[in-house]
C-alpha cells in the first residue's frame, strides 16, 4: 500500500473514531476539487451535513443519499462505471487494514479470511449486467431497460461488515442508485471508516457526494427512520430473522438475505478425501461465519467412519463424547422443555466466530497448531445440528439411506431455503436432494463457497436473498424494468 493510501486510511480512522467518542479527531484535509467528467455542475463541497457519508442523523443520511442519486443520474453510465472501479480497487488495496479493523472491532472470524473477502470484491458484477432487451416488428420498436429505484436502505451484518457493504455499493450503484446503510451496531465503526474513504475517493473522481451514506450510531430507531423516509424506495437487509421480519413489515419492498443452517449429505459414491477437504474448507472459513457454510453433516452409515478418518487426516480434530458434552454446555444455554420435551438451545455469543482453540479449551482438549475445524458424532436432535451456531465445529450424524439423509437435512435446514450441499456421484441422489431441499444455493461435490463463484462457476455477492426469492443479488436486483414503445412500421428489411 502506498504512503498516500496509508495516510488517507489513518486520517479516516481517526476522524470516524473521534465522532464515535474514542479519540481526538485528526485535522481534516482540504476538500478536493470536483472533476467535471460526470456532467454534474454542483459546486465542490466537503459533503452536505456529513463527513463524506458518515451521518449522526438518519433523516440527513437519507436526504443526502437522495441528492447523490440525482447527481448520479446526471453523471450517467460513465459515473456508475467509475464508482464501481473505485470501490473494487480500494477494497483490494485496503484489505489488510480494513480486515484488521473489522476483526479488532467485532472480535469474530479470522484475519486471513477477512482480508480475502475484501480482495474478492472485484468479482462482484457491475454495470455490464444491465443489458437492455429490444425487439422490433411490424408495429414498431420496444425497448425494455433496467432502471434505478433511487435510494436503497440497507442493513449489514456484523459477520461480514465491510465486505457486505462494499459488494452492496457495487451492485446498487452499478444499477444507478444511491444507498444509505444502517449497519450492525457491533461493526458500525469499521463500516463507517470504509464508507467515508469510498466517498472521499468517489468525490475526487466524479464530484458526486455521499453516494453511500451511513448512520454512525445505528439503532432500531434509526432503522425505522430509514425505512420510513420518503427517499428510500427499497430495502436490502442482510442479517438474522429478527431484522428480516422487521423489514418485511415496513410496507416497502424488501430484499432480504436471511439466516441459513446449511446441511450436507454424503453417500457411498462420493470421494471421501475430496468430501472431507471440501467440508473442512467451507466450515472453517472465517470460523464458519458464512451463512452458506457447512453447519451439519449427514453421512451414510456405511461410510461415516471413512469420512471422519479423512477429516482427521486433513486438518480437523474429532472430539470424544465427553469433550462434546463439555463444549455443548459451554456453547449453548439450554432451557428445558415442558412435559419432558427437549427444550430450547440458545447459542452463547462468546463462542460465535471464535478460533478452534477457544472451542477446544471449552471441550478440555489440546489441539495441534493450525487446526482448522473440530467435529464430533452426534444425534440428529443435537443443538449443534438444530441451531445455526457459526463456530468452527461440525456435527456428523449417521443415516441409513438416502431417504433418511434427505429428510434429516430438510428438518435441520428449517425451511430457510438458503443453502444445501451434497457429496455424491449418484444422479438420483443429486436430483432427490435438490428437489426436496429446494434451497437458493445447492452445491454438489464442492465447498460452500463454490456456490458464489469461488471454485465454482458463477458470480459473487455477500447478500443472498432467500426469504424474498431474489437469490444471489446483482445489479439487476436493484432495478425496475421500464418499457419504452415506439409505434410505427419502422423496419428496414
Amino acid at each position: 500500500m502506498s504512503a498516500v493510501n496509508e495516510t488517507l486510511i489513518r486520517d479516516v480512522v481517526a476522524d470516524v473514531l473521534a465522532r464515535l467518542g474514542n479519540v481526538p479527531a485528526a485535522k481534516p484535509a482540504p476538500a478536493p476539487a470536483a472533476k467535471a467528467d460526470c456532467g454534474c455542475n454542483r459546486p465542490a463541497t466537503t459533503g452536505a451535513r456529513g463527513k463524506f457519508g458518515v451521518f449522526a442523523d438518519a433523516n440527513e443520511a437519507c436526504a443526502a443519499a437522495h441528492e447523490s442519486f440525482l447527481q448520479l443520474q446526471k453523471g450517467g453510465i460513465a459515473a456508475r462505471v467509475k464508482i464501481v472501479e473505485i470501490v473494487k480497487a480500494m477494497a483490494e488495496a485496503n484489505a489488510e487494514v480494513w480486515g484488521k479493523l473489522e476483526l479488532d472491532e467485532t472480535k469474530i472470524g479470522r484475519l486471513d479470511h477477512k482480508i480475502e473477502k475484501l480482495k474478492i470484491i472485484k468479482l462482484v458484477p457491475g454495470v455490464e449486467w444491465l443489458r437492455p432487451d429490444a425487439r422490433s416488428g411490424d408495429h414498431g420498436i420496444t425497448l425494455e431497460e433496467y432502471t434505478p429505484f433511487g435510494v436503497v436502505g440497507a442493513v449489514t451484518p456484523s459477520t461480514h461488515s465491510i465486505p457486505t457493504l462494499s459488494g452492496n455499493i457495487v451492485n446498487i450503484c452499478a444499477a444507478g442508485n444511491a444507498v444509505v446503510f444502517n449497519p450492525h451496531p457491533s461493526a458500525a465503526r469499521c463500516a463507517a471508516v470504509a464508507v467515508r474513504a469510498y466517498n472521499e475517493a468517489i468525490f475526487r473522481e466524479t464530484g458526486i457526494e455521499n453516494i453511500a451514506t451511513i448512520i454512525e450510531k445505528p439503532s432500531m430507531e434509526s432503522f425505522n427512520t430509514m425505512c420510513k423516509h420518503e427517499a428510500v424506495r427499497i430495502l436490502l437487509v442482510t442479517g438474522g430473522p429478527g431484522v428480516v421480519k422487521a423489514a418485511m413489515q415496513t410496507g416497502k419492498r424488501a430484499i432480504c438475505a436471511g439466516p441459513g443452517n446449511p446441511p450436507v449429505y454424503v453417500d457411498d459414491t462420493a470421494c471421501m478425501k475430496r468430501a472431507a477437504k471440501a467440508i473442512i474448507q467451507g466450515a472453517s472459513y472465517d470460523n464458519n461465519l458464512l451463512c452458506i457454510g457447512e453447519k451439519e453433516i449427514f453421512a451414510l452409515e456405511s461410510i461415516a467412519d471413512k469420512l471422519m478418518e479423512q477429516m482427521s487426516l486433513n486438518g480437523a480434530v474429532k472430539l470424544t463424547n465427553a469433550q462434546l458434552d463439555a463444549l455443548t454446555k459451554a456453547a449453548f444455554t439450554i432451557t428445558p422443555g415442558q412435559g419432558g420435551g427437549c427444550g430450547h438451545a440458545a447459542v452463547n455469543k462468546d463462542f460465535i466466530g471464535k478460533d478452534p482453540i477457544v472451542l477446544a479449551r471449552a471441550a478440555g482438549v489440546n489441539i495441534p497448531a493450525g487446526t482448522q475445524l473440530l467435529f464430533a458424532e452426534t444425534g440428529a436432535d443435537h443443538p449443534f445440528v438444530v441451531e445455526e451456531q457459526m463456530m468452527p465445529f461440525v456435527p456428523i450424524t449417521r443415516v441409513r439411506n438416502l431417504e433418511e439423509g434427505v429428510a434429516r437435512a430438510l428438518e435441520a435446514e428449517h425451511g430457510y431455503k438458503h443453502t444445501s450441499i451434497i457429496h455424491s456421484h449418484d444422479l438420483e441422489a443429486l436430483t432427490a436432494m435438490g428437489r426436496s431441499l429446494d434451497t437458493t444455493l445447492f452445491i454438489k461435490n464442492g465447498p460452500c463457497m463454490a456456490g458464489l463463484g469461488l471454485g465454482g462457476e458463477g458470480y459473487l455477492s455477500f447478500s443472498i436473498a432467500t426469504p424474498t426469492g431474489e437469490g444471489v443479488s446483482n445489479p439487476r436486483t436493484f432495478t425496475r424494468v421500464r418499457r419504452c414503445v415506439l409505434v410505427d412500421n419502422l423496419r428496414i428489411y
